[in-house]
């Protein structure tokens, strides 16, 4: 069975992904995570005893402590998973975006370059350093334009996609530049179990349930491509084993919601499960001003990866929206607990 090192294995997707490993027997997993506000080992308690499962807190941008972890270790493969993702918080506070997502991919590329250099002919062949990345980095489409592609020039319009699309080319210039087998993966917005209530899903759940208002961006009509997680996890996969190194493969949903019908959705669900007499979650629905510089539609042409290595999304939008929102109403994530958890 392969070894792999997964950074940012204890947030929402790596969580998951790491999970799935060991429940699929995929690999051997190390997991390396900084533990921020958005990462949670609860999510991992199940692996306390799996001798084939390794935790190290430590930073992607630590040098040394990568450098160690893959001589321990000896992966056969890198999982990428780490970085700041919210887009409000790399408004508020650019720089953590660029010191994790660019200083702290280049500081692991560094590290895995040096070690992939000295293994054997045949290890190199078959070692791969993948990079987990979003669809942001394509920047922004009107309601008529056509899905991004994995040659649709970037165009990133907030330091969040800025710092990821750098981050990209970093891992593109390692390969052009050095040979590191590098895969990179561009996914829609991920929903689904665990994912930390600061996205517009989670936290939607979570103040309806709480009878809170349900904040909605401007006129509510952004568009999304949601793709749920463990879709998500088994194209990583899929990608991992079978992908052409050097290669960008593109991961979506294929199901494009506005923003509105999102909450009016998860609404209608929580009516249905949890009801109330008298009262619909839809009347908690407040519109707010708009997000500066925000994105007016995303969409994956996932045509690529569904060709060449034959996968395609399993979970539909309505399925999958209902197994999250039951994950959130069957886990204590309310509270006094998140509320600790967003002012940290």
């Amino acid at each position: 069975m392969q070894t792999v090192l997964v950074t940012g294995g204890a947030g929402f997707i790596g969580a998951n992904f790491v999970l799935l490993a060991r429940q699929r027997q995929w690999a051997n997993i190390i997991n390396l995570d900084k533990l921020s506000y958005a990462g949670n080992l609860e999510s991992l308690a199940e692996l306390e005893d799996d001798l084939n499962y390794h935790f190290v807190q430590g930073d992607i941008g630590d040098f040394e402590l990568v450098s160690s972890l893959l001589e321990k270790y000896q992966p056969d493969a890198i999982i990428n998973f780490a970085a700041e993702s919210h887009v409000d918080r790399s408004i508020l506070s650019p720089e953590d975006f660029i010191q994790t997502n660019v200083v702290g991919t280049f500081k692991l590329l560094e590290a895995s370059r040096f070690y992939w250099e000295k293994l054997t002919s045949a290890k190199q062949q078959s070692f791969r350093f993948l990079h987990v990345s979003t669809d942001e980095v394509y920047g922004s489409l009107t309601p008529q334009d056509p899905a991004f592609r994995e040659d649709t020039p970037y165009a990133p319009n907030s330091p969040y996609a800025a710092s990821k699309a750098a981050s990209d080319h970093f891992v593109r210039a390692y390969y052009h530049t050095y040979g590191l087998p590098t895969l990179t993966t561009n996914c829609s917005n991920n929903y689904g179990p665990r994912q930390f209530p600061e996205k517009l899903i989670p936290l939607t759940i979570l103040n309806a349930i709480e009878g809170k208002p349900l904040p909605i961006y401007g006129d509510g009509q952004n568009i999304r491509d949601w793709l749920y997680v463990i879709d998500h996890c088994e194209a990583i996969h899929l990608v991992l084993q079978q992908g052409t190194i050097g290669e960008t493969y593109n991961i979506g949903g294929l199901n494009e919601k506005t923003n509105l019908i999102v909450v009016e959705k998860i609404c209608a669900i929580l009516d249905e499960l949890v009801p109330k007499p008298n009262f619909s979650h839809s009347s908690l629905m407040t519109f707010v001003k708009d997000r500066p510089g925000h994105d007016r539609r995303y969409a994956i042409n996932c045509s690529k990866i569904t060709s060449e290595l034959g996968w395609q999304p399993q979970e539909n939008f309505d399925s999958g929206l209902l197994k999250t929102v039951q994950w959130y109403l069957n886990n204590s994530l309310t509270g006094d607990n998140i509320a600790r958890q967003l002012v940290e």
